[in-house]
């Protein structure tokens, strides 16, 4: 039986990966979370936790010593690192936890890869915003986009990413790296746009939207999200980094809108407020090689996953 150790497990995409990979495969299953703000003890459903398969350990991935003994006393074959400070707002108000977790967090990960041979693959869940920001009429990001990072949350994923390949191109070592769109859907934190917005709207308060709100986004369901990274991990060739999209560009202002007219509000709940600092106008991710080389590609509908939220 597989052993596989995720971090930040209790977050909004890491707790769907705990869920997916649970009932795919027969894998013991380790998760170490710091429970931040952004975590919630409750994303894990009962059925896993009370699972002989399923392990929890309340834990800072910078602490090496206690993942080192975790790793290699349970013999870990897989790492998935999704452990990360992800808001964008917060790291332009407080940039400091950001290169906490996010860049010393995964240089801690990735040190256990010197002396705990059990790890068959590290995978390092990343973002497509690393890339920075494109003009409507670009192409869209490929995996040899040039990085180029504008805000202290992007910047520190792109650090951590260049860690990573550093490691890969310097040891050798069993890494992989996927950069997914924007995710959506069950356990997403209440301060991400979508969730904030529906619950606004129930609550009929007013809808803050940053500047004109015709900024784009490509947004993949977190269920997706989780498909893919599944296939990289599995099947992915080491030293290699997967875009995973989910060919579904949306403005802001259309799924504040869309949002409104599934709970038959109307549009007089918006309030277009100050434009955020350095806000990227548009991300677009190409899908031409995690689609071709490992046969993968997003299955459920934009419209039908807001659905499933409201």
């Amino acid at each position: 039986m597989k052993n596989i150790l995720v971090t930040g497990g209790l977050g909004f995409i890491g707790s769907n990966f705990i869920e997916y990979i649970y009932h795919k495969y027969d894998y013991n299953i380790f998760n170490i979370d710091s429970l931040t703000y952004a975590a919630n003890i409750n994303n894990i459903s009962g059925e896993i936790n009370e699972s002989e398969r399923y392990n929890l350990l309340i834990d800072d991935i910078n602490n090496t010593h206690a993942i080192k003994s975790l790793v290699k006393n349970r013999e870990i074959n897989y790492i998935v690192n999704f452990a990360a400070e992800s808001h964008v707002d917060n790291s332009i108000n407080n940039s400091k936890p950001f290169i906490d977790t996010n860049i010393n967090g995964t240089h801690s990960l990735l040190s256990l890869l010197h002396d705990c041979p059990t790890i068959e693959r590290y995978l390092q869940v990343s973002t497509d915003e690393v890339y920075g920001s494109l003009k409507e009429g670009d192409d869209p990001f490929t995996e040899q986009t040039p990085i180029q990072s504008n805000s202290p949350y992007s910047a520190s994923k792109a650090s951590a990413d260049l860690l990573c390949r550093s490691f890969y191109e310097t040891f050798k070592y069993p890494i992989l790296i996927t950069r997914c769109s924007n995710n959506y859907g069950a356990n997403q934190h209440e301060e991400k746009l979508i969730p904030l917005m529906i619950k606004k709207a129930k609550a009929g308060e007013k809808l803050p939207v940053y500047g004109d709100g015709r900024n784009i986004r490509d947004w993949i369901h977190v269920k997706d999200h989780c498909s893919g990274i599944d296939v990289v991990l599995h099947n992915g060739k080491i030293g290699e980094v997967y875009n995973i999209g989910g060919k579904n560009e949306v403005r802001n202002i259309d799924i504040v809108k869309t949002i409104l007219k599934l709970l038959n509000k109307d549009d007089s709940q918006i309030e277009f407020v100050k434009d955020r600092l350095g806000h990227d106008w548009r991300y677009a991710i190409n899908n031409s090689k995690i689609q071709n080389e490992l046969g993968w590609q997003p299955l459920i509908n934009f419209k039908e996953g807001l659905n499933q939220l409201l």
